[in-house]
């Protein structure tokens, strides 16, 4: 990788917002993840091991920011899937058993599905709110003003 690549990769994480970091986090325990596969498929160890270490890595810092305080039983069920893909990649590695890659990447793949839509819908819900409070109240409104529909 080139110095304006690896600069450009940088410039996108320090600009990033939480949830943005969140998703590309995903991408790449899911981009790890089949880099392990293909290092099954290819009989290429060192891939498979850095491929599930960095994956690895990733789930566990997943699991390390959780705040059970806050997420209730959210939280704790993540936690549990976190372990639970966190046991499948060590296991895949030891066996190099490409299955238990398979179920780790679905499970990241639709985690980050759900995530990207309650992004979504979390700003969507945000702009409403902004666009609500940026409305003059009724009250606000000088007592001569009638909108264009009404006046005539």
């Amino acid at each position: 990788m080139n110095t304006y690549t690896q600069q450009y990769q940088q410039n996108q994480i320090l600009t990033a917002s939480p949830e943005q970091i969140l998703i590309m986090l995903y991408d790449g325990a899911i981009r790890f993840t089949r880099q392990a596969m293909a290092g099954i498929e290819a009989g290429n160890k060192q891939q498979r091991r850095e491929g599930i270490s960095r994956a690895m890595a990733i789930v566990s810092e997943f699991a390390n920011t959780l705040d059970h305080s806050v997420g209730g039983e959210i939280a704790e069920n993540l936690d549990g899937l976190y372990a639970f893909m966190n046991r499948q990649l060590s296991e895949a590695n030891l066996d190099e058993d490409i299955e238990k890659l398979k179920v780790v990447e679905h499970l990241l793949t639709d985690l980050r599905q759900t995530w990207s839509e309650a992004i979504s819908i979390a700003r969507k819900e945000a702009a409403g709110r902004t666009a609500a409070a940026q409305q003059p109240q009724q009250s606000e409104m000088p007592e001569n003003y009638k909108p264009l529909s009404a006046a005539g």
